[in-house]
C-alpha cells in the first residue's frame, strides 16, 4: 500500500509539474456571461423554463417519491427507501437546470422551491457527511460495499447541482452540504486508504468543479485519484460480479491505456469529460492521448449521422464496430448530452473544431430529439427509424433524461464563445451577446444569425479602444465538405461551400487554423465582420462497413439532419425511395408549433391497391423534416436512412 502511495503521489506532482508549463486551455465564456437572443434557441430556453423545469418539479416531488425519500430520511421514523436506488440524482439534476434558468429567468417561487428542496437534502445527512436516501433507509449497514450502487454517481449531480447553485444565487447551505460530503469520501478512499473504482462515473468531472469553486487542491487530487484506479482489478459489485462485464464501466485497462470505446455510453462520456477537466489542470498528455483515441474510435466507427451514440439496449451502450442499426437505435438522449460534454472539453484542450462539430451535430440531431417541441414529453432513446412503436413520454421510472436535456437547453451558453490569451473563438452560430476579458481590454461581442436555418452571421465587436487580437471563426465541417469525422459518413457531393467573411462590407483575408477561420487584426470601435454559409441540401453515404444503410442515402442542410415522417407523407415513410439523381428543394413548414425549412422532392413511392391484389409505383411530392421535431403528432412511421433501390421497403394498406 505504501508502494501505490508513493507513486500516487509523485504521479500527480509530475502533471501538476507538466500543467505549469503545460495544455494551454482554451477557456470556454460561462453561461451566465452570455445573453441569449436567438430566435431557434431562446423560445427552447424559455419553454424549458416555464413549462420542462416546472414538469420535473412535479414529477419529483409529487408524482414520484423522489423528495419523499429525503423527507423520510430526516423523519427518523425507520421508514423504507421507495423508487429505484439512484432516484436521488434526478432530484440533482433538477436543482441544476433550476440553477442556470434562475440565471436567465429570474423567479422567486423556483428559487423558493430550490431552498425548500436544499433544506430537505441538508436534513437527509448524516453526521459523518454521508448522504444517500436509499442506503440510509434500507441498508445503512451496507453503504459503500458494491461500487455499482451508484453512491458515488448521486454524489456527484449533487456536488454540480450544489456548484451551479452557488455560482447562480451565492448562497452556501448546499455548497456546505457537497463539501462536507467530499470530506468525508475523501477521508475514506484515496492513497493509503480504501479502493474505489467508480461504478457509473460522474464524480470525477463533479470534484473538479468542487475544485474550481473552491480551490481546495485535494478535491483535484481525488479526482485524478479515482481516475488512476480504473483497470486494476479493484472494482466490487454487481457490474463486475454478477454481469462480468468489466468493460462495461471502462475498467478494463488503466485510463492512459484505453484506446476503445466500451460498455455504457453515459458513463464513458462522464469518465472522459472528467478526464479531460483533470488533464486540462493538470498537464497530464497521457489522458489526452487516451481520449484522443476513444474519441476516433466513437466518431470513426461508432457514432449515428445525428450525433447519436450507443447502438445496443442491452447494455445502453456500445457493441461492435459500424453496428449501427436505426430502429433497434438505442441512442439514449443523455448520451448525446454527454457528447457535447466532452466534445467541448476535447476543444478546448486542442484548439481543434472537430471537436465542435460533432458537439453541434449532437446537440441539434440526438440530444435535441430528446424533448418535445412543447417542453412536457421526453424521449430516452432516440431511433434513426420507426415503424410507429416510438412515442413520445411524460417520464420514465428512470428519468435521467428530462432533467439531463433540460440543464443542456438552459446552460447552452457554456458553448458559444471562448477565449484565450489574445484570442476569440466564434464555435457555435447562435443569436447572442456578451463581453470577452482580454489581456488588453474587454471585448463586447453582439452576434445575430438565422442559423440553423440560414448561414448569415453578423459580429458585432466593440471595444473602448483599437485592441489587437486573432478572431476564431469556426469553418464547420459540413460547409468543408465533411458531415463527421473519420469518413464514417460522406457527402455525395463532397465538394466544399464558399464561404464568404467580409469587414465591414469588404471582403476579408483570413488563414485556416484547425478549421477556423483565423482573422489576426487590429480591431475598432464597432467593427462588423459579416459571415455567410451556404446552406445546401446534401445527401450523406455510409462507408460499405456501415451494412444496415448500405444502398441508403440520409439528407443534410446545415448542422441539421432530416427525415422522412408518415405525419407529412400520407401516413408513410417505409414506402419512398429516393433514386440517385433525385433533387430536393427548400419549402418553410410548420411541425405542430415549429416554424422549420422542410425539404421536398418529386420521388418513387410503391404503394398496394385498395383490395391489396397489386402493387404500384407512382411518383408523389415527398417532404422530410428535422430530424429533432419528428414524433410531435403522436406515433407514425419516421426513417432517416432511405433506400435509394427496391430494398427493405415496408407497405400496408392502412
Amino acid at each position: 500500500m505504501k508502494k501505490n502511495v508513493l507513486l500516487t503521489a509523485i504521479l500527480f506532482q509530475s502533471v501538476v509539474a507538466l500543467a505549469q508549463t503545460g495544455l494551454d486551455k482554451i477557456e470556454f465564456v460561462n453561461f451566465s456571461k452570455v445573453n441569449i437572443t436567438d430566435d431557434f434557441w431562446k423560445p427552447k430556453i424559455d419553454k424549458v423554463a416555464t413549462v420542462t423545469i416546472p414538469v420535473c418539479i412535479d414529477q419529483t416531488e409529487v408524482k414520484t417519491p423522489r423528495i419523499r425519500n429525503f423527507e423520510k430520511v430526516a423523519r427518523k421514523k425507520g421508514e423504507k427507501h421507495e423508487g429505484i436506488f439512484y432516484d436521488d440524482s434526478d432530484v440533482f439534476k433538477a436543482l441544476e437546470a433550476m440553477a442556470y434558468s434562475l440565471k436567465t429567468h429570474p423567479n422567486a417561487a423556483v428559487e423558493a422551491k430550490a431552498d425548500e428542496w436544499i433544506d430537505k437534502i441538508a436534513a437527509a445527512q448524516q453526521p459523518d457527511g454521508y448522504l444517500n436516501t436509499f442506503y440510509t433507509l434500507n441498508e445503512p449497514q451496507n453503504r459503500y460495499t458494491d461500487m455499482s450502487m451508484h453512491e458515488d454517481y448521486n454524489a456527484g449531480h449533487m456536488i454540480e447541482a450544489a456548484v451551479a447553485y452557488y455560482n447562480v444565487t451565492g448562497k452556501r447551505k448546499f455548497l456546505d452540504v457537497v463539501i462536507k460530503w467530499a470530506n468525508h469520501f475523501d477521508g475514506l478512499f484515496g492513497p493509503s486508504k480504501k479502493h474505489w473504482v467508480t461504478g457509473h462515473e460522474e464524480l470525477e468531472l463533479a470534484l473538479v468543479k468542487l475544485y474550481k469553486v473552491t480551490n481546495d487542491e485535494k478535491y483535484l487530487k481525488l479526482s485524478n485519484w479515482l481516475l488512476e484506479e480504473r483497470g486494476h482489478g479493484y472494482a466490487k459489485g454487481y457490474t463486475w460480479t454478477d454481469w462480468k462485464d468489466t468493460g462495461y464501466a471502462q475498467d478494463l485497462k488503466p485510463l492512459k491505456d484505453q484506446t476503445e470505446i466500451t460498455g455504457h455510453a453515459v458513463r464513458a462520456m462522464y469518465l472522459y469529460s472528467g478526464a479531460a477537466d483533470v488533464a486540462a489542470l493538470t498537464g497530464n498528455n497521457d489522458y489526452l492521448k487516451a481520449m484522443k483515441n476513444v474519441w476516433e474510435d466513437v466518431v470513426f466507427r461508432n457514432m449515428y449521422i445525428t450525433g447519436g451514440i450507443g447502438s445496443s439496449g442491452g447494455n445502453e451502450g456500445f457493441s461492435n464496430d459500424y453496428d449501427l442499426p436505426n430502429e433497434n437505435a438505442y441512442c439514449e438522449t443523455c448520451a448525446s448530452v454527454g457528447m457535447v460534454f466532452w466534445n467541448q472539453r476535447m476543444n478546448a484542450l486542442t484548439g481543434e473544431s472537430m471537436y465542435m462539430d460533432v458537439l453541434e451535430k449532437s446537440l441539434y440531431n440526438g440530444a435535441l430529439d430528446g424533448l418535445s417541441l412543447e417542453g412536457d414529453h421526453f424521449f430516452y432513446g432516440n431511433p434513426l427509424a420507426s415503424y410507429g412503436k416510438n412515442s413520445r413520454r411524460e417520464w420514465f421510472g428512470t428519468a435521467c433524461c428530462p432533467a439531463n436535456i433540460a440543464r443542456l437547453v438552459a446552460s447552452l451558453g457554456n458553448y458559444i464563445y471562448a477565449q484565450n490569451n489574445n484570442n476569440i473563438w466564434i464555435n457555435l452560430f447562435v443569436g447572442s451577446n456578451t463581453t470577452i476579458a482580454l489581456p488588453k481590454g474587454n471585448v463586447d461581442v453582439k452576434m445575430e444569425t438565422g442559423y440553423p436555418w440560414s448561414g448569415n452571421v453578423k459580429l458585432q465587436l466593440n471595444a473602448p479602444k483599437k485592441l489587437k487580437y486573432a478572431l476564431h471563426i469556426r469553418i464547420p465541417g459540413w460547409a468543408r465538405g465533411i458531415p463527421a469525422p473519420g469518413g464514417l459518413y460522406h457527402f455525395a457531393d463532397s465538394s466544399p461551400s464558399t464561404l464568404t467573411i467580409k469587414i465591414n462590407g469588404v471582403p476579408a483575408a483570413y488563414t485556416e487554423e484547425k478549421g477556423y477561420a483565423v482573422i489576426n487584426r487590429e480591431w475598432k470601435k464597432n467593427d462588423v465582420v459579416e459571415v455567410e454559409i451556404p446552406m445546401e441540401i446534401k445527401k450523406i453515404i455510409s462507408r460499405d462497413e456501415l451494412k444496415q444503410n448500405n444502398d441508403r442515402v440520409a439528407l443534410q442542410r446545415g448542422p441539421l439532419v432530416y427525415c422522412f415522417e408518415g405525419a407529412d407523407n400520407n401516413g408513410k415513410a417505409w414506402n419512398i425511395i429516393v433514386p440517385d439523381k433525385a433533387s430536393f428543394a427548400t419549402e418553410a413548414y410548420i411541425v405542430k408549433n415549429e416554424k422549420v425549412i422542410a425539404l421536398d422532392a418529386m420521388l418513387p413511392v410503391v404503394n398496394i391497391n385498395a383490395e391489396g391484389t397489386s402493387l404500384n409505383t407512382t411518383e408523389q411530392k415527398v417532404t422530410a423534416i428535422p430530424y429533432y421535431t419528428w414524433c410531435n403528432r403522436g406515433s407514425n412511421q419516421m426513417q432517416v436512412w432511405l433506400p435509394t433501390k427496391m430494398k427493405d421497403v415496408k407497405i400496408n394498406n392502412q
